[in-house]
């Protein structure tokens, strides 16, 4: 594993968070990347990837959203959402001296790259979209919250590694037993004689909230309200700079009808998938990689 140092920056309400900074290989060649998880997962998720990246000459930054990783957890749980990590990322720009950069966003860190082109749309030299869009099928949406939040910790390394397979064996079929364990070192740690995932459960909160509200609604007879159209964001990103959409095959967030509604109206958008794969791509694929090598070329 190519070495990493630890970037720690403060956020605009005094939270300190998190990332791994991966140095480029050689002569620097091109602006640095940005790497930004799914919801409940972490920098870790990159620790394949991001040496690849920073083999082309490119920094790598990838981050621990707020709650999850190094990061700290945020006392306040409703500040969990895309919204208040666009604005951290806008934070960490700042403090590591970066004016643009690409970004290479999975599942939840997809939607917080397309919040972050209503605040900082120039910082954004190029994008990849793993497994997610401006729309989100209810299925995936459904099995994701079934789970966040809940199992956190296990007595056991062999029960953390069967949890990670039951939550995710669907989108990895093909994984055996030596992916799995080190499929889980990303997700869990160690505290005193158990394992702990390594993400704040409070992130549910804002999740759980919404449900409880649809649900309040729809008892009392009212009309729920639809989710935030999130296609100007995506239509904007696409706009005038390289963008690739990397789906998984078998995916249950991105299913191929809303993939080709984004292609509709992106038709500039690049767009790989990775056979076999559900949510999300691990991005080495030779599929995903290829397609993000072809965009880091064509990116600044």
């Amino acid at each position: 594993m190519t070495a990493f140092t630890d970037f720690f920056w403060t956020a605009h309400d005094g939270l300190t968070l998190h990332a791994r900074d991966y140095a480029p290989v050689g002569e620097a060649r091109g602006l640095p990347v940005i790497c930004i998880h799914g919801l409940t997962r972490n920098a870790r998720d990159f620790e394949d990837l991001s040496p690849r990246i920073a083999a082309k000459g490119r920094r790598v930054l990838a981050v621990d959203v707020r709650g999850r990783g190094l990061s700290a957890r945020d006392p306040q749980p409703m500040n969990y959402h895309p919204g208040t990590y666009a604005a951290d990322l806008v934070a960490l720009l700042e403090a590591a001296g970066i004016e643009r950069a690409v970004f290479v966003g999975t599942s939840m860190g997809g939607l917080i790259t397309m919040v972050l082109t209503s605040l900082q749309p120039e910082a954004i030299a190029g994008a990849v979209l793993n497994d997610v869009g401006p729309e989100l099928s209810p299925v995936g949406l459904a099995r994701i919250a079934g789970y966040t939040g809940l199992a956190s910790r296990f007595a056991t390394w062999d029960a953390a590694v069967a949890y990670a397979k039951a939550i995710n064996e669907a989108a990895f079929p093909g994984y055996g037993a030596q992916d799995w364990d080190a499929f889980a070192r990303r997700l869990f740690d160690q505290e005193g004689d158990g394992f702990v995932l390594a993400y704040d459960p409070d992130i549910s909160a804002p999740i759980k909230a919404a449900v409880q509200a649809a649900a309040k609604t729809q008892a009392e007879g009212g009309q729920t309200l639809a989710p935030p159209d999130m296609y100007p964001l995506f239509r904007a990103l696409a706009k005038n700079r390289p963008l690739l959409l990397v789906r998984g095959e078998i995916s249950d967030l991105i299913d191929i009808e809303i993939a080709e509604r984004m292609r509709a109206v992106a038709p500039e958008m690049s767009y790989a998938q990775v056979p076999g794969v559900g949510h999300a791509p691990m991005l080495t694929e030779p599929e995903a990689w290829s397609a993000i090598e072809k965009l880091l070329r064509e990116a600044p």
